[in-house]
């Protein structure tokens, strides 16, 4: 379950000092978080739990458990905000957060095909979709979508940190723990596998 961290009460919506916080920087909001303020708590939560959650179900493939690491992953910002040394922004510290929750709890499963749904269900005809549905279904953004999806894990965090994410090679070195030149030569193949793929469908 998702730890919701919401705003509640007329008296938040009240202060204009309150509104003024929501456009703080995200290491603003850590340095509150660190000395124990909900309310930055709250924003730093609603302003990166949609890119976090859909980081770890890239990686779990599994909407539950996505969302009981998303809410693992603020509880440990909320624990240890004092920690943050500000060597990288905040949303590579989550992400590196969340990369390593997601790794292990897909290590714990007791399953190793994390794969077999998505592929079980992409098989299945929809008999609503008509030809046009059909089309829009084989569009590009869709048949990159799953070029990216089948490539190796290594791969597929790095496009996935680089394009959707907008990070950095030396943000992704970070946030995968790898050196910036085992990042390059990831990209590079990665492109290139991704380029068969495309071509090949």
């Amino acid at each position: 379950m998702i730890v919701a961290f919401t705003r509640t009460g007329p008296a938040a919506a009240a202060h204009p000092q309150a509104a003024a916080r929501d456009v703080a920087s995200d290491e603003s909001l850590i340095s509150r978080i660190a000395s124990g303020e909900q309310v930055a708590m709250r924003l730093l939560f609603a302003r990166h739990r949609m890119p976090l959650y859909r980081w770890l179900l890239r990686i779990v493939r599994d909407e539950s458990l996505a969302e009981d690491l998303l809410s693992e992953v603020f509880l440990d910002v909320w624990r240890h905000a004092d920690k943050f040394a500000g060597g990288s922004s905040v949303s590579t510290w989550l992400l590196a957060i969340a990369r390593y929750k997601a790794l292990s709890a897909r290590r714990r499963r007791s399953h190793a095909d994390l794969d077999l749904d998505d592929k079980v269900a992409e098989t299945v005809a929809d008999p609503a979709d008509d030809p046009e549905v059909v089309l829009l279904k084989r569009s590009r953004g869709e048949l990159v979508r799953r070029s990216v999806a089948s490539l190796s894990p290594e791969h597929g965090e790095v496009i996935d940190l680089v394009y959707y994410h907008g990070k950095s090679v030396k943000e992704v070195a970070a946030i995968v723990g790898a050196a910036e030149a085992t990042v390059k030569t990831r990209m590079f193949y990665a492109r290139k596998k991704l380029g068969e793929l495309i071509n090949a469908a």
